[in-house]
Protein backbone atom coordinates (compact mmCIF):
# COMPACT_ATOMS: atom_id res chain seq x y z
CA UNK A 1 0.00 0.00 0.00
CA UNK A 2 1.01 3.51 -0.62
CA UNK A 3 1.89 5.61 1.98
CA UNK A 4 -0.96 8.52 2.99
CA UNK A 5 0.55 12.55 3.14
CA UNK A 6 1.77 12.60 6.79
CA UNK A 7 2.60 9.29 7.48
CA UNK A 8 6.12 8.29 8.00
CA UNK A 9 5.60 4.02 8.20
CA UNK A 10 3.44 1.27 8.17
CA UNK A 11 -0.44 2.05 8.78
CA UNK A 12 -0.86 0.50 11.94
CA UNK A 13 -4.27 -1.59 12.32
CA UNK A 14 -7.32 -0.05 13.36
CA UNK A 15 -8.35 -0.11 17.00
CA UNK A 16 -10.35 -2.80 16.73
CA UNK A 17 -7.92 -5.07 14.77
CA UNK A 18 -10.19 -5.85 11.64
CA UNK A 19 -7.89 -6.03 8.55
CA UNK A 20 -11.18 -6.24 6.27
CA UNK A 21 -11.91 -3.32 4.15
CA UNK A 22 -15.21 -2.36 2.22
CA UNK A 23 -15.60 -1.50 -1.40
CA UNK A 24 -15.75 2.05 -0.63
CA UNK A 25 -12.48 2.33 0.93
CA UNK A 26 -10.77 0.94 -1.81
CA UNK A 27 -12.35 3.59 -3.97
CA UNK A 28 -9.92 6.29 -5.35
CA UNK A 29 -10.58 9.17 -3.58
CA UNK A 30 -9.67 12.93 -4.04
CA UNK A 31 -5.96 12.61 -3.66
CA UNK A 32 -5.77 9.37 -5.49
CA UNK A 33 -3.26 11.41 -8.12
CA UNK A 34 -0.82 12.00 -5.52
CA UNK A 35 -1.07 8.77 -4.24
CA UNK A 36 0.14 7.21 -7.53
CA UNK A 37 3.01 9.54 -8.01
CA UNK A 38 4.21 7.71 -4.69
CA UNK A 39 3.58 4.24 -5.68
CA UNK A 40 4.88 4.74 -8.50
CA UNK A 41 8.59 5.38 -6.86
CA UNK A 42 9.46 1.98 -5.94
CA UNK A 43 8.36 -1.59 -5.40
CA UNK A 44 6.03 -2.54 -2.95
CA UNK A 45 8.60 -3.28 -0.26
CA UNK A 46 10.41 -0.12 -0.87
CA UNK A 47 6.14 1.82 -0.44
CA UNK A 48 6.16 -0.48 3.35
CA UNK A 49 9.86 0.60 4.51
CA UNK A 50 11.80 -2.13 3.62
CA UNK A 51 13.96 -0.79 1.17
CA UNK A 52 16.81 -2.01 2.62
CA UNK A 53 16.12 -5.91 2.43
CA UNK A 54 17.56 -8.10 -0.26
CA UNK A 55 15.44 -9.75 -3.03
CA UNK A 56 16.51 -12.70 -3.97
CA UNK A 57 16.08 -13.97 -7.77
CA UNK A 58 12.72 -15.33 -7.58
CA UNK A 59 11.47 -12.02 -5.94
CA UNK A 60 11.23 -13.08 -2.45
CA UNK A 61 12.21 -10.67 0.63
CA UNK A 62 15.58 -12.42 1.78
CA UNK A 63 14.64 -13.94 5.30
CA UNK A 64 10.76 -14.23 4.38
CA UNK A 65 8.58 -17.25 4.68
CA UNK A 66 8.90 -17.96 1.03
CA UNK A 67 12.40 -17.20 0.27
CA UNK A 68 14.80 -20.10 -0.07
CA UNK A 69 17.82 -20.39 2.13
CA UNK A 70 21.44 -19.86 0.63
CA UNK A 71 20.92 -20.10 -3.05
CA UNK A 72 23.93 -21.84 -4.83
CA UNK A 73 25.40 -19.84 -7.96
CA UNK A 74 24.73 -21.28 -10.90
CA UNK A 75 27.66 -20.61 -13.55
CA UNK A 76 27.54 -19.04 -16.18
CA UNK A 77 28.11 -21.49 -18.94
CA UNK A 78 25.21 -23.48 -17.25
CA UNK A 79 23.12 -20.89 -17.95
CA UNK A 80 23.84 -20.08 -21.13
CA UNK A 81 23.29 -24.05 -22.58
CA UNK A 82 20.20 -24.20 -20.69
CA UNK A 83 18.79 -21.05 -22.80
CA UNK A 84 20.00 -22.97 -25.72
CA UNK A 85 18.46 -25.92 -25.26
CA UNK A 86 15.20 -24.00 -24.30
CA UNK A 87 15.56 -22.36 -27.69
CA UNK A 88 16.26 -25.73 -29.17
CA UNK A 89 12.86 -27.32 -27.70
CA UNK A 90 10.69 -24.37 -28.41
CA UNK A 91 12.37 -24.38 -32.33
CA UNK A 92 11.43 -28.39 -32.56
CA UNK A 93 9.19 -29.02 -30.24
CA UNK A 94 7.57 -31.92 -32.03
CA UNK A 95 10.79 -33.91 -32.40
CA UNK A 96 11.50 -33.34 -28.34
CA UNK A 97 7.92 -34.84 -27.42
CA UNK A 98 8.14 -37.36 -30.14
CA UNK A 99 11.57 -38.78 -28.08
CA UNK A 100 9.16 -39.06 -25.15
CA UNK A 101 6.18 -40.40 -26.80
CA UNK A 102 8.37 -42.72 -28.22
CA UNK A 103 9.74 -43.92 -25.04
CA UNK A 104 6.32 -44.31 -23.49
CA UNK A 105 4.50 -46.06 -26.82
CA UNK A 106 7.92 -48.73 -27.05
CA UNK A 107 8.01 -49.26 -23.49
CA UNK A 108 4.31 -49.61 -22.44
CA UNK A 109 3.12 -53.59 -22.13
CA UNK A 110 -0.11 -53.55 -24.53
CA UNK A 111 -3.31 -54.58 -25.01
CA UNK A 112 -3.03 -58.81 -24.61
CA UNK A 113 -5.89 -59.36 -27.04
CA UNK A 114 -4.35 -57.58 -29.44
CA UNK A 115 -0.27 -58.71 -28.81
CA UNK A 116 -1.68 -62.39 -29.58
CA UNK A 117 -2.55 -61.61 -32.60
CA UNK A 118 0.06 -59.77 -33.99
CA UNK A 119 2.83 -62.47 -32.97
CA UNK A 120 0.43 -64.97 -35.31
CA UNK A 121 0.73 -62.50 -38.27
CA UNK A 122 4.71 -61.67 -37.76
CA UNK A 123 6.02 -64.76 -39.97
CA UNK A 124 3.16 -64.25 -42.22
CA UNK A 125 4.54 -60.80 -43.06
CA UNK A 126 7.06 -61.28 -46.62
CA UNK A 127 8.54 -64.84 -45.52
CA UNK A 128 11.50 -64.85 -48.19
CA UNK A 129 12.88 -61.58 -47.49
CA UNK A 130 16.16 -61.06 -45.52
CA UNK A 131 14.54 -59.24 -43.05
CA UNK A 132 11.96 -61.28 -41.51
CA UNK A 133 13.03 -64.62 -42.74
CA UNK A 134 14.03 -65.97 -39.60
CA UNK A 135 11.52 -65.78 -36.09
CA UNK A 136 12.64 -63.77 -33.54
CA UNK A 137 15.20 -61.54 -35.55
CA UNK A 138 15.35 -58.06 -35.79
CA UNK A 139 12.64 -57.40 -38.90
CA UNK A 140 9.89 -59.33 -36.68
CA UNK A 141 10.95 -57.43 -33.67
CA UNK A 142 10.38 -54.15 -34.99
CA UNK A 143 7.16 -55.16 -36.90
CA UNK A 144 6.03 -55.86 -33.98
CA UNK A 145 7.09 -53.05 -32.09
CA UNK A 146 5.67 -50.73 -34.74
CA UNK A 147 2.47 -52.83 -34.62
CA UNK A 148 2.01 -52.74 -30.89
CA UNK A 149 2.73 -48.87 -30.86
CA UNK A 150 0.00 -47.84 -32.82
CA UNK A 151 -2.67 -50.41 -31.00
CA UNK A 152 -1.48 -47.88 -27.94
CA UNK A 153 -2.21 -45.18 -30.44
CA UNK A 154 -5.02 -45.76 -31.49
CA UNK A 155 -6.80 -48.08 -28.91
CA UNK A 156 -10.08 -47.63 -30.65
CA UNK A 157 -9.10 -48.89 -33.45
CA UNK A 158 -7.01 -51.14 -32.48
CA UNK A 159 -5.00 -53.72 -34.95
CA UNK A 160 -6.37 -55.17 -38.23
CA UNK A 161 -4.26 -57.80 -40.18
CA UNK A 162 -4.00 -55.32 -43.15
CA UNK A 163 -1.58 -53.19 -41.33
CA UNK A 164 0.96 -55.95 -41.04
CA UNK A 165 2.16 -56.08 -44.89
CA UNK A 166 1.98 -52.14 -44.88
CA UNK A 167 3.98 -52.09 -42.20
CA UNK A 168 6.61 -54.30 -43.24
CA UNK A 169 6.96 -52.34 -46.26
CA UNK A 170 8.06 -49.33 -44.68
CA UNK A 171 10.19 -51.14 -42.44
CA UNK A 172 11.78 -52.42 -45.14
CA UNK A 173 12.87 -48.69 -46.60
CA UNK A 174 13.07 -46.78 -43.09
CA UNK A 175 13.76 -46.83 -39.03
CA UNK A 176 10.97 -48.55 -36.73
CA UNK A 177 10.01 -45.05 -35.68
CA UNK A 178 9.69 -42.96 -38.98
CA UNK A 179 7.65 -46.22 -39.97
CA UNK A 180 5.55 -46.07 -37.44
CA UNK A 181 4.79 -42.32 -37.82
CA UNK A 182 4.40 -43.37 -41.61
CA UNK A 183 1.78 -45.95 -40.54
CA UNK A 184 -0.07 -43.26 -38.80
CA UNK A 185 -0.18 -41.13 -41.51
CA UNK A 186 -1.43 -43.72 -43.77
CA UNK A 187 -3.88 -44.54 -41.49
CA UNK A 188 -5.33 -41.16 -40.61
CA UNK A 189 -4.73 -39.14 -43.58
CA UNK A 190 -4.41 -41.30 -46.86
CA UNK A 191 -6.98 -44.17 -46.05
CA UNK A 192 -8.84 -43.02 -43.16
CA UNK A 193 -11.19 -45.61 -41.59
CA UNK A 194 -9.50 -48.55 -43.56
CA UNK A 195 -9.00 -50.48 -40.72
CA UNK A 196 -11.60 -49.42 -38.19
CA UNK A 197 -13.68 -52.55 -36.32
CA UNK A 198 -16.91 -52.36 -38.77
CA UNK A 199 -14.37 -52.09 -42.39
CA UNK A 200 -16.98 -49.54 -43.47
CA UNK A 201 -14.66 -46.66 -45.16
CA UNK A 202 -13.41 -49.47 -47.23
CA UNK A 203 -16.72 -50.43 -48.25
CA UNK A 204 -17.58 -47.65 -49.23
CA UNK A 205 -14.44 -47.36 -51.75
CA UNK A 206 -15.72 -50.58 -53.21
CA UNK A 207 -18.58 -49.01 -53.91
CA UNK A 208 -16.85 -46.00 -55.75
CA UNK A 209 -14.50 -48.53 -57.54
CA UNK A 210 -17.56 -49.70 -58.60
CA UNK A 211 -19.57 -46.91 -60.21
CA UNK A 212 -16.51 -45.76 -61.51
CA UNK A 213 -15.82 -48.88 -63.45
CA UNK A 214 -19.06 -48.07 -65.73
CA UNK A 215 -17.06 -45.03 -67.14
CA UNK A 216 -13.91 -46.93 -67.41
CA UNK A 217 -14.56 -50.41 -68.63
CA UNK A 218 -18.87 -51.07 -68.95
CA UNK A 219 -18.24 -54.21 -70.27
CA UNK A 220 -16.56 -55.11 -67.25
CA UNK A 221 -18.97 -53.46 -64.87
CA UNK A 222 -21.76 -55.13 -67.15
CA UNK A 223 -20.01 -58.31 -66.14
CA UNK A 224 -19.47 -58.06 -62.33
CA UNK A 225 -23.08 -56.45 -62.19
CA UNK A 226 -24.48 -59.90 -64.20
CA UNK A 227 -22.55 -62.41 -61.81
CA UNK A 228 -23.44 -60.54 -58.95
CA UNK A 229 -20.25 -60.32 -57.35
CA UNK A 230 -19.61 -57.61 -54.58
CA UNK A 231 -16.57 -55.39 -54.83
CA UNK A 232 -15.56 -56.59 -51.31
CA UNK A 233 -14.35 -60.17 -53.05
CA UNK A 234 -11.91 -58.58 -55.57
CA UNK A 235 -10.49 -55.57 -53.87
CA UNK A 236 -10.22 -55.70 -49.83
CA UNK A 237 -6.83 -56.58 -50.03
CA UNK A 238 -5.93 -54.61 -53.04
CA UNK A 239 -6.84 -51.46 -50.93
CA UNK A 240 -6.23 -52.38 -47.32
CA UNK A 241 -2.53 -53.46 -48.65
CA UNK A 242 -2.04 -50.82 -51.04
CA UNK A 243 -1.45 -54.22 -54.02
CA UNK A 244 1.58 -54.96 -51.62
CA UNK A 245 0.50 -58.39 -51.90
CA UNK A 246 -0.98 -58.19 -55.19
CA UNK A 247 1.82 -56.81 -57.46
CA UNK A 248 5.75 -57.96 -58.44
CA UNK A 249 7.80 -55.92 -56.00
CA UNK A 250 8.64 -53.34 -58.95
CA UNK A 251 5.32 -52.20 -59.54
CA UNK A 252 4.47 -52.26 -55.76
CA UNK A 253 7.20 -49.61 -55.57
CA UNK A 254 6.20 -47.62 -58.31
CA UNK A 255 2.75 -47.82 -57.29
CA UNK A 256 3.34 -46.77 -53.71
CA UNK A 257 5.88 -43.58 -54.99
CA UNK A 258 2.94 -42.20 -56.91
CA UNK A 259 0.16 -42.74 -53.83
CA UNK A 260 2.17 -40.93 -51.40
CA UNK A 261 2.59 -37.95 -53.94
CA UNK A 262 -0.94 -37.89 -55.34
CA UNK A 263 -2.98 -40.07 -52.68
CA UNK A 264 -5.77 -42.81 -52.92
CA UNK A 265 -6.28 -41.64 -56.37
CA UNK A 266 -3.61 -43.54 -57.42
CA UNK A 267 -4.95 -46.81 -55.63
CA UNK A 268 -8.01 -46.88 -57.39
CA UNK A 269 -6.66 -46.00 -60.85
CA UNK A 270 -4.39 -49.08 -60.53
CA UNK A 271 -7.39 -51.30 -59.38
CA UNK A 272 -9.31 -49.61 -62.56
CA UNK A 273 -6.59 -50.88 -64.98
CA UNK A 274 -6.37 -53.94 -63.59
CA UNK A 275 -10.58 -54.82 -64.28
CA UNK A 276 -10.35 -53.43 -67.10
CA UNK A 277 -7.07 -55.55 -68.42
CA UNK A 278 -8.56 -58.75 -66.91
CA UNK A 279 -12.25 -58.80 -67.56
CA UNK A 280 -12.60 -55.58 -70.07
CA UNK A 281 -13.47 -57.49 -73.09
CA UNK A 282 -15.61 -60.37 -75.02
CA UNK A 283 -12.50 -62.95 -75.64
CA UNK A 284 -11.17 -62.26 -71.95
CA UNK A 285 -14.78 -63.15 -70.77
CA UNK A 286 -15.41 -66.97 -72.27
CA UNK A 287 -13.56 -68.31 -69.99
CA UNK A 288 -15.19 -66.77 -67.07
CA UNK A 289 -18.70 -68.01 -67.40
CA UNK A 290 -19.52 -68.41 -63.34
CA UNK A 291 -18.97 -66.37 -60.18
CA UNK A 292 -15.99 -68.61 -59.54
CA UNK A 293 -13.91 -68.25 -62.35
CA UNK A 294 -14.43 -64.70 -62.35
CA UNK A 295 -12.96 -64.46 -59.04
CA UNK A 296 -9.95 -66.67 -59.91
CA UNK A 297 -9.51 -64.74 -62.91
CA UNK A 298 -8.78 -61.28 -60.42
CA UNK A 299 -7.19 -63.53 -57.97
CA UNK A 300 -4.25 -64.51 -60.90
CA UNK A 301 -3.61 -61.47 -62.97
CA UNK A 302 -1.80 -61.88 -66.51
CA UNK A 303 1.70 -60.71 -65.82
CA UNK A 304 1.96 -58.39 -68.22
CA UNK A 305 -0.91 -56.00 -67.04
CA UNK A 306 0.91 -56.08 -64.08
CA UNK A 307 4.13 -55.62 -65.44
CA UNK A 308 5.88 -52.40 -64.44
CA UNK A 309 6.11 -50.09 -67.40
CA UNK A 310 2.79 -51.03 -68.89
CA UNK A 311 0.89 -50.66 -65.56
CA UNK A 312 2.48 -46.86 -64.80
CA UNK A 313 1.81 -45.89 -68.39
CA UNK A 314 -1.69 -47.29 -67.92
CA UNK A 315 -2.56 -45.96 -64.72
CA UNK A 316 -0.71 -42.43 -65.34
CA UNK A 317 -3.17 -42.39 -68.66
CA UNK A 318 -6.22 -43.28 -67.12
CA UNK A 319 -8.49 -39.95 -66.70
CA UNK A 320 -9.84 -40.69 -63.03
CA UNK A 321 -9.38 -37.36 -61.08
CA UNK A 322 -9.53 -36.86 -57.08
CA UNK A 323 -12.79 -34.53 -58.10
CA UNK A 324 -14.53 -37.84 -59.57
CA UNK A 325 -13.69 -39.69 -56.38
CA UNK A 326 -14.93 -37.37 -54.02
CA UNK A 327 -18.08 -36.27 -55.98
CA UNK A 328 -18.71 -40.44 -56.34
CA UNK A 329 -17.88 -40.28 -52.68
CA UNK A 330 -20.92 -38.10 -51.73
CA UNK A 331 -23.57 -39.79 -54.07
CA UNK A 332 -22.38 -43.54 -52.49
CA UNK A 333 -22.48 -42.16 -48.83
CA UNK A 334 -25.99 -40.50 -49.27
CA UNK A 335 -26.78 -44.03 -50.82
CA UNK A 336 -25.44 -45.51 -47.88
CA UNK A 337 -27.07 -43.31 -44.96
CA UNK A 338 -30.42 -43.94 -46.98
CA UNK A 339 -30.20 -47.99 -46.91
CA UNK A 340 -28.41 -48.80 -43.97
CA UNK A 341 -28.22 -45.03 -41.78
CA UNK A 342 -25.36 -43.68 -40.22
CA UNK A 343 -21.88 -44.44 -40.26
CA UNK A 344 -20.80 -45.78 -36.92
CA UNK A 345 -17.08 -44.45 -37.36
CA UNK A 346 -16.48 -40.88 -38.40
CA UNK A 347 -12.69 -40.88 -39.85
CA UNK A 348 -11.55 -37.39 -40.66
CA UNK A 349 -11.25 -36.32 -44.57
CA UNK A 350 -9.53 -37.56 -46.92
CA UNK A 351 -5.96 -36.06 -47.79
CA UNK A 352 -5.10 -36.55 -51.65
CA UNK A 353 -1.24 -36.95 -51.48
CA UNK A 354 1.67 -34.98 -49.76
CA UNK A 355 0.83 -31.72 -51.38
CA UNK A 356 -2.68 -31.33 -49.62
CA UNK A 357 -1.31 -32.87 -46.43
CA UNK A 358 1.23 -30.19 -46.26
CA UNK A 359 -1.24 -27.51 -46.86
CA UNK A 360 -3.65 -28.96 -44.24
CA UNK A 361 -1.06 -28.61 -41.50
CA UNK A 362 -0.47 -25.77 -39.77
CA UNK A 363 2.11 -23.08 -40.59
CA UNK A 364 5.71 -23.77 -39.44
CA UNK A 365 6.33 -21.51 -35.82
CA UNK A 366 8.62 -18.79 -37.05
CA UNK A 367 12.50 -19.89 -35.31
CA UNK A 368 12.90 -17.85 -32.02
CA UNK A 369 15.68 -16.06 -32.66
CA UNK A 370 18.20 -16.02 -29.26
CA UNK A 371 17.43 -13.72 -26.72
CA UNK A 372 19.21 -14.01 -23.70
CA UNK A 373 17.93 -12.40 -20.51
CA UNK A 374 22.17 -12.52 -19.05
CA UNK A 375 23.86 -9.38 -20.84
CA UNK A 376 27.19 -8.61 -20.55
CA UNK A 377 28.72 -5.82 -21.21
CA UNK A 378 30.17 -5.32 -24.80
CA UNK A 379 33.97 -5.33 -24.15
CA UNK A 380 33.47 -8.39 -22.05
CA UNK A 381 34.48 -11.78 -22.74
CA UNK A 382 31.74 -14.36 -23.83
CA UNK A 383 32.30 -17.62 -21.71
CA UNK A 384 34.42 -20.21 -23.15
CA UNK A 385 36.35 -17.85 -25.45
CA UNK A 386 40.17 -16.76 -26.07
CA UNK A 387 41.77 -13.91 -26.48
CA UNK A 388 41.66 -9.89 -26.01
CA UNK A 389 38.30 -8.33 -26.11
CA UNK A 390 37.76 -5.89 -28.87
CA UNK A 391 37.68 -1.99 -27.03
CA UNK A 392 33.95 -0.57 -27.12
CA UNK A 393 35.08 2.02 -29.66
CA UNK A 394 36.51 -0.51 -32.30
CA UNK A 395 33.22 -2.11 -32.09
CA UNK A 396 31.02 0.73 -32.67
CA UNK A 397 33.25 1.68 -36.04
CA UNK A 398 32.66 -2.20 -37.21
CA UNK A 399 29.02 -1.92 -36.98
CA UNK A 400 28.87 1.89 -38.42
CA UNK A 401 31.00 0.55 -41.25
CA UNK A 402 28.28 -2.29 -41.90
CA UNK A 403 25.64 -0.03 -41.99
CA UNK A 404 27.15 2.15 -44.81
CA UNK A 405 27.56 -0.41 -46.60
CA UNK A 406 24.12 -2.29 -46.75
CA UNK A 407 22.45 1.57 -47.47
CA UNK A 408 24.98 1.52 -50.15
CA UNK A 409 24.17 -1.78 -51.50
CA UNK A 410 20.58 -1.43 -51.73
CA UNK A 411 20.63 1.87 -53.38
CA UNK A 412 22.18 0.75 -56.13
CA UNK A 413 19.79 -1.30 -58.68
CA UNK A 414 20.98 -5.03 -60.22
CA UNK A 415 21.30 -3.97 -64.12
CA UNK A 416 18.33 -5.36 -66.05
CA UNK A 417 16.37 -6.70 -62.90
CA UNK A 418 12.76 -6.09 -61.82
CA UNK A 419 11.72 -7.04 -58.26
CA UNK A 420 9.32 -9.57 -59.07
CA UNK A 421 8.55 -12.03 -56.39
CA UNK A 422 7.48 -15.78 -56.68
CA UNK A 423 7.62 -18.47 -53.86
CA UNK A 424 6.65 -21.85 -53.79
CA UNK A 425 5.01 -21.74 -57.64
CA UNK A 426 2.73 -18.94 -56.79
CA UNK A 427 2.35 -15.81 -58.75
CA UNK A 428 3.10 -12.47 -57.22
CA UNK A 429 1.90 -9.29 -58.70
CA UNK A 430 5.73 -7.54 -60.06
CA UNK A 431 6.77 -4.67 -57.74
CA UNK A 432 8.68 -1.29 -58.97
CA UNK A 433 9.04 -2.61 -62.60
CA UNK A 434 9.79 -0.09 -64.53
CA UNK A 435 7.53 0.69 -67.35
CA UNK A 436 9.31 -0.22 -70.86
CA UNK A 437 9.08 2.36 -73.81
CA UNK A 438 6.09 2.01 -75.91
CA UNK A 439 7.94 2.95 -78.68
CA UNK A 440 10.36 0.40 -78.97
CA UNK A 441 8.24 -1.97 -76.95
CA UNK A 442 7.66 -5.30 -79.23
CA UNK A 443 4.41 -6.05 -80.19
CA UNK A 444 2.81 -9.19 -78.35
CA UNK A 445 1.64 -12.18 -80.50
CA UNK A 446 -2.19 -12.13 -80.33
CA UNK A 447 -2.29 -15.95 -79.35
CA UNK A 448 -0.03 -15.66 -76.37
CA UNK A 449 -1.54 -16.82 -72.98
CA UNK A 450 -1.76 -14.12 -70.00
CA UNK A 451 1.25 -13.68 -67.80
CA UNK A 452 -0.52 -15.23 -64.62
CA UNK A 453 -1.26 -18.98 -66.54
CA UNK A 454 2.32 -19.41 -66.60
CA UNK A 455 1.88 -20.15 -63.21
CA UNK A 456 -1.41 -21.34 -62.68
CA UNK A 457 -1.87 -23.52 -60.19
CA UNK A 458 -4.45 -26.37 -60.46
CA UNK A 459 -6.46 -28.02 -57.50
CA UNK A 460 -5.32 -31.40 -58.85
CA UNK A 461 -2.29 -32.74 -57.37
CA UNK A 462 -0.82 -33.45 -60.28
CA UNK A 463 -2.70 -33.05 -63.95
CA UNK A 464 -1.74 -35.87 -66.42
CA UNK A 465 1.06 -34.57 -68.09
CA UNK A 466 3.10 -33.83 -64.89
CA UNK A 467 2.74 -36.77 -63.88
CA UNK A 468 3.94 -38.70 -67.39
CA UNK A 469 6.95 -36.19 -66.76
CA UNK A 470 7.36 -37.34 -63.44
CA UNK A 471 6.52 -41.30 -63.21
CA UNK A 472 8.38 -41.89 -66.66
Amino acid sequence: MAKSPGENGPRSPAAGGSLSGTRESLAPGPDAAATDELSSLGSDSEANGFAERRIDKFGFIVGSQGAEGALEEVPLEVLRQRESKWLDMLNNWDKWMAKKHKKELDMSPGDSKWLDVIERDLHRQFPFHEMFVSRGGHGQQDLFRVLKAYTLYRPEEGYCQAQAPIAAVLLMHMPAEQAFWCLVQICEKYLPGYYSEKLEAIQLDGEILFSLLQKVSPVAHKHLSRQKIDPLLYMTEWFMCAFARTLPWSSVLRVWDMFFCEGVKIIFRVGLVLLKHALGSPEKLKACQGQYETIERLRSLSPKIMQEAFLVQEVIELPVTERQIEREHLIQLRRWQETRGELQYRSPPRLHGAKAILEAEPGPRPTLQPSPSIRLPPDAPLPGSKGKPKPHKQIQKEQQKQEKASGQLEKIPMPGQAKVVIAGGDACPPQDVPPKDPVHQDPAPQDSAPLDSAHHCSKESLTSQESEDTYL
